[in-house]
């Protein structure tokens, strides 16, 4: 290939000092910390959180499945790229990406803390350490900033502060505080979006209608399968309730939800809209569905056999492979033969598109 392919959706590991060392001093006593427990290894502990955060799976890129687990891991014993970024060029080379999209670990459970005031201060704390962090070398980790949305107002102001930092884009929490992001109420947040030209993405597990911490029906396995719900019911709205018709050239990422499903759930909105708006009190759209979906919505994936299969039934121009790493799901160290098998159903074009233009167009790469 002419081009290196780049990830859009990796991560970090967030060190024990990430928050406490870089978090409002009002704040410091009761800062995310980690904690050793006799039984569980390493685990990051939340004020106001119930259940803490085990290290286990949060960097076990390139083990065989039968060696993960999610408990008893010690940080030292982690991948040191993921929190210190003297390491991070070499494990890119040996997955063969030219540079990376950084997303939170820790900060993505952080989304569904009830203290809103709480988070923020979190999460400001986090983007400080995350631009220490990509500082390293800013062509090839490219850092997106997280955000609480207490309100609207807060969060505009947020994003303003994002933009003067330097963040490449912003990583949105799955449910606001204030009205619910299908409200006309956020058409001034999504329009200063559009003129700082940031994009805004929404992660799996960030929403409290996703995750595989609840009870699943059979065996635990079956909550895997809960995980991408989140984002399509954050896609599903914004397209339904006209925020894409009223905020045209808003762009919106649905992160590490695989991409496989766009096909049907695009023909299932369509066939909703078109037979049951009335009845359903759906909102006038003035295009289908479908078409909202295929030109605001841009969607990562890893290893999805079938989103690959089903490429030309999407928009290839929205489509942005990842590697996740260094989680549970990654496809570190063998991408480069995942997608020399993946992708050969694909154009030239399109796999260029789908490995490292797309995501290179939209967060303004020199890569």
């Amino acid at each position: 290939m002419s081009y290196v392919p780049i990830s859009a959706d990796s991560h970090i590991t967030e060190p024990p000092n990430c928050y406490i060392d870089y978090i409002d001093p009002k704040y410091r006593d009761v800062a995310p910390s980690m904690k050793f427990v006799e039984g569980l290894g390493d685990i990051y502990v939340v004020n106001g959180m119930d259940n803490p955060i085990p290290m286990g799976l949060v960097a076990a890129a390139g083990l065989d499945p039968s060696e993960l687990r999610v408990d008893g891991m010690r940080f030292d014993d982690l991948w040191k790229s993921g929190w210190d970024a003297k390491y991070r060029v070499a494990d890119q080379e040996k997955d063969g990406v030219a540079a990376e999209i950084i997303y939170p670990t820790v900060g993505m459970v952080m989304c569904n803390h009830p203290d809103f005031e709480y988070k923020r201060a979190c999460m400001k704390a986090y983007n400080r350490w995350l631009l220490d962090y990509c500082s390293e070398d800013r062509k090839r980790l490219i850092p997106l900033a997280q955000i609480a949305m207490g309100s609207i107002a807060e969060g505009m102001a947020d994003l303003k502060e994002i933009k003067e930092q330097g963040f490449a884009g912003v990583m949105m929490p799955g449910n606001p505080a204030e009205l619910d992001y299908d409200d006309p109420a956020y058409d001034p947040f999504w329009q200063l979006a559009i003129e700082l030209e940031l994009p805004l993405s929404f992660h799996i597990l960030t929403s409290s209608s996703d995750g595989i911490s609840g009870a699943p029906r059979g065996p635990r396995i079956n909550a895997f399968q809960s995980i991408i719900r989140g984002c399509q019911d954050i896609m599903g709205m914004l397209i339904f309730s006209g925020v894409f018709e009223r905020n045209p050239d808003l762009k919106i990422c649905c992160v590490e939800a695989d991409a496989g499903w766009v096909p049907h759930y695009m023909y299932r909105m369509d066939h909703a809209y078109k037979r049951h708006r009335f009845w359903m009190k759906g909102q006038e759209l003035a295009k289908l569905p479908s078409e909202y979906f295929k030109e605001n919505i841009y969607l990562t994936f890893q290893d999805d056999w079938v989103a690959f299969r089903m490429a030309e039934m999407m928009n290839t121009k929205r489509l942005m492979w990842a590697n996740d790493f260094p989680h549970s799901d990654s496809t570190w160290p063998w991408s480069k033969e995942i997608l020399a098998e993946h992708t050969s159903g694909l154009t030239e074009d399109q796999k260029k598109d789908i490995l490292h233009d797309n995501v290179a167009t939209l967060y303004k790469l020199a890569v």
